[in-house]
């Protein structure tokens, strides 16, 4: 079954714009998944169909108004989740990723103004998602960054499968360092233990690096780990 995504997007020219290359271009066009978007602005009535009003209690910005967005979200309905890109999400997680690329696909809806009205969040059940801890003007690249990653994890996309076994988050931890010709550069060479031939070190080393960079640089991440011993050299 094809995994199909659905964007519900004041911008849908946007798409698919960075998905339409690369590992998620070629997989569109092998039909290994499918995109379509959505104008919630096809949603509104009026003479100006508009998508916006100004928020009850005071404040800056317009808010998206819940019965435009939730037609739309009604005209794309099925058995997928309903993802809402926002800055007050949960983080996005490679476990997340893993999942929802297991499933059918996802509708995405791409928030602007100041955002969404909480009440057709609510009532849609849609899972409020952040990619971090900083604001875009609205949720299409936070959409795009969402589907590459669960597009690269789908069947067929990347050509080693066992390269997503070692990426960063797979196993709690950063991945390590990669390394290739020539194997001395400007006077920096190679660590020579992955010239050496031995898969145990190499492994071992490989081990050793991706746990010493997790400390350093996510000390989250390696203290939601289980306490282990180190496995490099």
């Amino acid at each position: 079954m094809t995994w199909r995504a659905t964007i519900l997007t004041l911008f849908p020219a946007m798409f698919p714009g960075p998905l339409g290359q690369s590992l998620a271009g070629r997989a569109l066009e092998q039909g290994i998944w499918h995109l379509e978007t959505r104008d919630i602005r096809d949603f509104a009535s009026g003479k100006h169909r508009s998508v916006n009003d100004t928020p009850f209690g005071g404040g800056a910005g317009m808010v998206m108004r819940p019965d435009v967005v939730d037609a739309a979200i009604e005209s794309a309905a099925d058995e997928r989740p309903l993802l809402y890109m926002t800055p007050r999400g949960r983080p996005l997680a490679q476990e997340d990723v893993a999942r929802l690329a297991a499933g059918p696909g996802l509708i995405v809806l791409c928030g602007r103004y100041e955002g969404v009205d909480q009440r057709v969040i609510d009532a849609r059940h849609a899972f409020e998602i952040s990619i971090g801890d900083f604001v875009l003007s609205g949720g299409e690249l936070a959409a795009m960054a969402v589907l590459d990653a669960c597009v690269r994890l789908l069947p067929g996309v990347m050509g080693a499968a066992e390269s997503a076994a070692e990426e960063s988050f797979t196993n709690g931890l950063l991945e390590y360092p990669h390394y290739t010709r020539p194997a001395d550069w400007n006077g920096n060479p190679v660590p020579p233990v992955l010239l050496s031939g031995n898969h145990a070190a190499i492994a071992a080393w490989r081990a050793h690096e991706a746990e010493t960079i997790t400390r350093q640089r996510r000390p989250d991440l390696w203290q939601a780990r289980a306490p282990h011993e180190m496995k490099g050299p």
